[in-house]
């Protein structure tokens, strides 16, 4: 009987971590799309409350701070106009959460519009029961479908 009981007692407490584990996993993927939203909008006050204050960008012609990604996006100097999301996966490691999104990004870059597959990595750490983007990099796929 007493195995029993524990039996049930240890489904029931892996239940709800799986529901937890998958409920925090759609609002990591809930809070990406609406970053994508944020920056093809140009909202940089919303992007700036989301990134971390030590966070870091990496695109294919560098990589910087904060400050300057809110700067790029708010001046236009990149402008990301669409990204068609393709597949995401996330993991999640106590309180920080990885985001891999395999996108086509329509951009608007010094002017010109262009279009790149990428991986993009998102780093998200919930602090204070909020999370913030940590990091966000670009890596340029050799193909369209990222094969």
């Amino acid at each position: 009987m007493k195995t029993t009981i524990l039996t049930l007692f240890l489904i029931i407490i892996g239940m709800q971590w799986s529901i937890a584990q998958s409920s925090a996993k759609q609002e990591i993927i809930n809070l990406s799309k609406e970053k994508w939203q944020w920056m093809a909008d140009k909202n940089a006050d919303k992007l700036a409350d989301l990134f971390h204050e030590e966070s870091m960008f990496v695109h294919m012609g560098g990589s910087w701070g904060k400050e300057q990604e809110v700067n790029i996006i708010k001046s236009g100097g990149i402008w990301y106009k669409k990204a068609d999301i393709h597949d995401v996966s996330v993991k999640i490691i106590d309180n920080t959460a990885i985001l891999l999104n395999r996108i086509t990004l329509l951009a608007v870059v010094g002017g010109n519009e262009v279009t790149n597959p990428f991986m993009v990595t998102e780093v998200y750490i919930k602090l204070n029961g909020n999370w913030k983007l940590g990091s966000l990099s670009f890596t340029k796929l050799m193909t369209p479908g990222g094969q």
